[in-house]
C-alpha cells in the first residue's frame, strides 16, 4: 500500500485490501480461462457490499490510484507476462483477456508505447535464452 495508507482509517485500508484481493482473484481466473468476461468495477463493489463510488473514493485515497488505473496496470502486466512467456498468438491473448484484438493493440500501445508484436519481438531479442551464445560446444564443432 502507499503512504496515504497511514492517514486512512482501518476500514478504508481493509476495503482497499479487499478490492485488490477480488481484482487479483478475477485476473487470475481470466488469465487461466476459468472466466471469459472481464469483471466490472461495480461488480467488485457489490462483492464488497459497498456502493461503487465509495469503493472508488476509498481505493483512490488509500492506494493513490483509481480502481480503473489499478485494473489497467494489472492487465498490462499480465499482457506483458503472456507475451514474454508464451507463443500464443496475440489475438488469442487479447481474447483471453476479454479484448477485441484491435482494441487490445491500442490499449497495450497506449501504456507501453509499443504494439504487442513489437513488445514480444523486443523481449525475444533481449532474452538470454534466445541468443546464440551457448557456453556448450556442439560435438561436431571440436
Amino acid at each position: 500500500m502507499g503512504n496515504k495508507e497511514k492517514n486512512s482509517s482501518p476500514r478504508k485500508i481493509e476495503i482497499a485490501k479487499q478490492f485488490l484481493f477480488e481484482l487479483d482473484k478475477h485476473l487470475t481466473e481470466l488469465k487461466t480461462g476459468q472466466v471469459t468476461k472481464s469483471i466490472e468495477l461495480n461488480e467488485i463493489a457489490e462483492r464488497l457490499f459497498i456502493v461503487p463510488n465509495h469503493m472508488s473514493d476509498t481505493v483512490s485515497e488509500v492506494l493513490g490510484k483509481s480502481p480503473c488505473e489499478i485494473y489497467e496496470n494489472k492487465l498490462i502486466e499480465i499482457s506483458k507476462e503472456m507475451l514474454e512467456n508464451s507463443n500464443k498468438p496475440i489475438n488469442d491473448i487479447a481474447r483471453t483477456l476479454d479484448y477485441d484484438p484491435s482494441n487490445f493493440t491500442k490499449f497495450f500501445k497506449s501504456y507501453t508505447g509499443l504494439t504487442p508484436s513489437q513488445y514480444r519481438n523486443q523481449k525475444q531479442k533481449t532474452s538470454p535464452f534466445n541468443q546464440n551464445t551457448s557456453p556448450f560446444v556442439s560435438p561436431g564443432s571440436v
